[in-house]
């Protein structure tokens, strides 16, 4: 880390995949995919039922992500509740394009929108 890293920032650490962990896991799904910027660990946002990312941050202490999604890079610290402005993280820096929000294709359900957050 760098003086210029904000801590809970580590860039050359690359994204665990795709998909949330813990959905992909359990078949399930999200609507949008959020990056621990620590660790790599991909985890679904708040709107999702499974909220992971913040369960990541929750049993870890690891307080920084950066949203996960194609053409956004913005981070969240989830200690302080503010967003900051960090360095690029290891690619990807994002789900595949291909790949649907909410996702993943196949596992959304009809209803999705009456069970987000």
């Amino acid at each position: 880390m760098t003086a210029t890293t904000p801590e809970g920032i580590v860039p050359e650490v690359a994204p665990s995949g795709p998909g949330c962990v813990e959905c992909d896991a359990a078949e399930g799904w999200w609507v949008h995919l959020r990056r621990c910027a620590q660790c790599g660990h991909v985890g679904c946002c708040d709107s999702s039922p499974g909220q992971h990312a913040t369960a990541h941050f929750e049993a870890t202490g690891h307080p920084v992500m950066q949203s996960y999604e194609p053409g956004e890079d913005w981070f969240w610290d989830f200690g302080r509740q503010v967003g900051l402005t960090g360095p690029r993280l290891a690619d990807p820096q994002s789900h595949p394009d291909t790949q649907p929000v909410p996702g993943p294709a196949g596992r959304v359900p009809s209803d999705w929108q009456d069970q987000v957050h």
